[in-house]
C-alpha cells in the first residue's frame, strides 16, 4: 500500500525534498509573525469571497477570524516559530482536523488557487520563500486529499470516479 506522503508527492507533482525545503531556513525568523498573519488574512478574505458556492460552503460553519488564527498559528509553528497552534489547540493532526470537510482534489486545487494569489500579493515575502512555501502547501494539500480518500475507503464509501479529478501542477522551483 502506497504511503500518504508518496501519494501526496505523486498527486501534487512536488517531491518530498521540495515540499520540506521549508525546513532549510527558519521562515518565521526571516519573515516575522505579522507576515504570516497578513498572509492568512489575505488568503481567508479570498476564500470567504470565492465565487464558487460549493467551495465557500466548506467554510460555512467556520468563523473567518478563527480560521485566520488557526492557519497563521500553524504556519508559524511549522515554519520555525513558537508552537502557538499546539499551545492553543493541541497537536496539529492535519488529517484528523480536516476530517469533517470534503478534502477533494478539486477543493485542494481551489484552496491552492487562493493561496497562490495571496502569496503573490505579499511584497514582504521574497520569491525563494514563496516558492518553498507554495511547494509545501501543494504537497500538504494533496497529503490531506490522500487522507480523505483513505478515510472514505475505511468508511466503506462508494468511490466516485469523478471525485476530485484535476491535473497536477509542477512544483515551484526555488532560486537557491
Amino acid at each position: 500500500m502506497q504511503s500518504l506522503q508518496s501519494k501526496a508527492s505523486e498527486w501534487s507533482g512536488v517531491d518530498s525534498r521540495d515540499a520540506f525545503a521549508i525546513d532549510d531556513t527558519n521562515l518565521f525568523e526571516k519573515l516575522g509573525l505579522q507576515t504570516f498573519i497578513n498572509l492568512s488574512t489575505n488568503f481567508y478574505n479570498r476564500v470567504y469571497d470565492d465565487d464558487e458556492e460549493w467551495f465557500r460552503s466548506i467554510f460555512a460553519n467556520s468563523k473567518k477570524e478563527e480560521a485566520i488564527q488557526n492557519q497563521y498559528e500553524f504556519f508559524v509553528q511549522r515554519m520555525g516559530g513558537p508552537p502557538l497552534y499546539s499551545q492553543r489547540k493541541g497537536h496539529p493532526a492535519l488529517i484528523g482536523r480536516h476530517r469533517p470537510f470534503p478534502v477533494t482534489r478539486e477543493a485542494a486545487e481551489r484552496w491552492l488557487h487562493h493561496m497562490r494569489l495571496a502569496l503573490g500579493s505579499m511584497t514582504d515575502i521574497d520569491d525563494d520563500s514563496k516558492a518553498k512555501m507554495m511547494n509545501f502547501f501543494r504537497h500538504t494539500a494533496f497529503f490531506l486529499v490522500a487522507g480523505d480518500e483513505l478515510k472514505n475507503q475505511n468508511q466503506g464509501a462508494v468511490a466516485d470516479p469523478n471525485r476530485g479529478q484535476g491535473a497536477a501542477m509542477a512544483p515551484v522551483k526555488s532560486e537557491n
